[in-house]
């Protein structure tokens, strides 16, 4: 597999109009190389694939990337000019998202090398997940499902969106997560409205919204659910009619997922539900997004995203979501796996937001 994606990098290295390819974003380096240290940096060329790292992490690197030669990284001025000259190339591309002012000036500074800024490299390639990717993140959405599902039994009156958000780690963590893909969400009464809340020292109380995002992390990949719940026997018709927009939002918006749809038509699918219902204004995150390595990757569904093909292949999360100020708020969120006639379920907590106390 790994000599695969370096030849996948090969063959682009003239449309993107250089003769090697640096990769610094941790994300871009861990997915082409298997390597999973914190520090280090890759260069593809035609004859070289070469993984450059400190001395914390010679024998990882060796370990865990054996298709890559180890450049053995020191802190010496001339160190990464070392490096580079390996390459035997002069024309060197770099991921402009990911560099720094100050690193590209230190680039600038090196003798014999031009540099060429580029907006995406492996980033579509990552897209696409193979089957051990997809494994791990099956898994990662497996442990959420069944994370989420304690929630009912933590929503006890009195307790803060804090301890719930530490009892729902460590469960996740007790099921075989190595960690959260991301920090938990816990959003009770007011701040359910906040689509990234972070949980506080609110107690929960009867008659509350309650929006619960989570994902687990395996082996480097992640899973991404929100699930919104009302906590109480007697819930208003307010919040009834906001959970079914947003429910039938969401559906819409899965129906129409398929390979070589665009992310802006997916994404205004479930805008228009909510924007016919009369809540337009009260939707301002896009629809969903691609996850993997990272928790938010490309392509995405938003209203920019008409260039964006969503691929066979892809994981996408489904994510609508009303939020009205002083009230509360309401989001639905799945994960799907784009297939060529449709999309696939990879979350399957239920749906069923009222937890009777």
């Amino acid at each position: 597999m790994e000599n695969t994606k370096i030849d996948l990098i090969r063959e682009n290295l003239g449309k993107w109009r250089v003769d090697g390819l640096l990769i610094t974003n941790a994300a871009n380096r861990r997915w082409l190389t298997g390597f999973t240290g914190s520090a280090g940096m890759v260069l593809v060329t035609p004859q070289k694939a070469i993984l450059a790292t400190d001395s914390r992490y010679w024998e990882q690197a060796e370990r865990q990337s054996p298709d890559f030669e180890i450049y053995r990284s020191r802190p010496t001025k001339e160190d990464m000019n070392n490096f580079l000259t390996l390459g035997g190339v002069n024309r060197i591309g770099f991921e402009a998202k990911f560099v720094s002012v100050a690193d590209f000036r230190a680039f600038k500074r090196l003798d014999g090398f031009r540099w060429r800024g580029l907006a995406t490299t492996v980033e579509p390639f990552r897209a696409i997940k193979t089957a051990e990717e997809l494994a791990k993140i099956e898994t990662a959405a497996r442990i959420t499902d069944d994370t989420v599902a304690q929630f009912p039994r933590l929503a006890i009156p009195g307790v803060t969106e804090k301890a719930i958000a530490w009892e729902l780690e460590k469960y996740m963590r007790d099921q075989g997560a190595d960690k959260p893909g991301f920090d938990i969400i816990v959003a009770s009464g007011g701040n359910s409205a906040l689509p990234h809340h972070h949980p506080d020292d609110r107690q929960l109380q009867r008659g509350d919204i309650i929006v619960v995002d989570l994902g687990a992390e395996v082996n480097g990949y992640r899973a991404d659910l929100t699930r919104t719940f009302f906590l109480g026997d007697s819930p208003d018709e307010k919040f009834q009619d906001i959970f079914s927009i947003v429910h039938r939002a969401q559906l819409a918006a899965i129906d129409a997922i398929r390979a070589g749809v665009n992310g802006k038509f997916v994404d205004a699918q479930a805008r228009e539900v909510i924007k016919d219902a009369g809540h337009g204004d009260h939707f301002g995150h896009g629809t969903g997004h691609s996850l993997g390595l990272e928790i938010h990757e490309s392509p995405r569904f938003s209203v920019n995203s008409e260039r964006e093909i969503i691929q066979a292949g892809t994981v996408m999360t489904v994510e609508p979501g009303i939020y009205l100020p002083g009230y509360g708020g309401v989001r639905i969120e799945d994960l799907v796996l784009v297939t060529d006639s449709g999309a696939v379920y990879l979350s399957h907590a239920p749906k069923e937001p009222f937890i009777k106390i």
